[in-house]
């Protein structure tokens, strides 16, 4: 649904290439834009989104909207029985986001956000070295993807679509916390920063706390240098990921320990985490299996983390 950048460069390839996916059709709210696109992958081009819902053949959608238009047509896909997978966000408020889920499950449907780096395995490494002890006892977290600068009309600086750095690039250091911290985190502070051009927030950070008192500190940002990594700190030593959210399909990642005994680089295998994602989706379509509350869990906090926002910094 929709023809988004994201969606011609990582989403359609990725469906392409999977064995058990099936692409049927591209719609559009303009026609002569999806006609190509369509061609190119050998499928039928819809004029209109309420269309491709009404067409009994398909089974699920992909849906690459602006943020501000996904709760809606997210509800539009699963009444007409459709299971559904969002581009993060998957909407703008947690009480969207928490209905939505509900709504998934009463009707048997598979309703997923498109957060692709979960799908890494490196992330499951990671999770192994600090459940073995190889850190100690988790204290902190630290967590930052920053993007550069793009044109002023892309959406990401569009506040009727829902732009903003903390729904673009926060959703990931905010995920990450919530999955080696778990869901009691709560937000201790938070800023933000805007270029004066553009109505939303370009930059901030937040510092979260869970129940023990380990911390997790994250930094967002559509103004900055790249930057895309989290580290793990214990009272023995510490863990490293860099290109940690959204590593191209042939890198091969490092997870740099250090502890007591040096140093220790751990490489790992190239994989696709937009494929893995495609996967997991098709494999939750096919088992019936129900929305977990990951996604509910990471809306909330950034609810809470936007409510605690600063006056922005100038």
């Amino acid at each position: 649904m929709g023809c988004a950048d994201i969606a011609r460069r990582r989403m359609l390839p990725a469906f392409a290439a999977a064995k058990d996916v099936e692409i049927a059709a591209i719609a559009s709210r303009d026609l002569a834009k999806a006609m190509p696109l369509a061609a190119e992958h050998g499928c039928r081009a819809v004029g209109g989104y309420d269309k491709l819902l009404a067409d009994a053949s398909v089974m699920a959608v992909y849906l690459p909207l602006p943020p501000a238009l996904h709760a809606g047509w997210i509800e539009a896909a699963l009444l007409a029985g459709k299971h559904v997978l969002a581009e993060k966000p998957m909407t703008i408020d947690a009480a969207s986001t928490t209905g939505l889920l509900a709504l998934a499950a009463s009707r048997g449907l598979v309703l997923m956000e498109n957060l692709s780096f979960v799908h890494h395995s490196q992330h499951a490494t990671v999770r192994a070295l600090l459940d073995d002890g190889t850190i100690g006892e988790l204290r902190s977290l630290h967590a930052a993807f920053t993007v550069p600068l793009r044109s002023g009309d892309d959406i990401r600086y569009r506040s009727d679509l829902g732009g903003g750095a903390l729904w673009d690039t926060g959703v990931y250091p905010v995920r990450v916390a919530l999955d080696f911290l778990g869901a009691s985190l709560r937000v201790a502070g938070a800023v933000q920063w805007r270029r004066p051009e553009f109505p939303v927030d370009t930059g901030g950070a937040a510092l979260l706390v869970d129940r023990g008192g380990v911390s997790a500190q994250l930094t967002f940002g559509l103004d900055h240098g790249y930057r895309s990594a989290y580290r793990l700190d214990g009272s023995k030593g510490s863990i490293s990921v860099e290109r940690a959210f959204t590593p191209p399909a042939d890198h091969e990642p490092v997870v740099l320990v250090e502890n007591r005994g040096g140093t220790r680089v751990v490489r790992l295998r190239a994989e696709d985490q937009v494929a893995n994602t495609v996967a997991s989706f098709a494999a939750a379509v096919r088992s019936g299996a129900r929305p977990n509350d990951d996604s509910r869990y990471q809306a909330e906090l950034i609810d809470a983390i936007r409510s605690s926002f600063e006056p922005p910094a100038r």
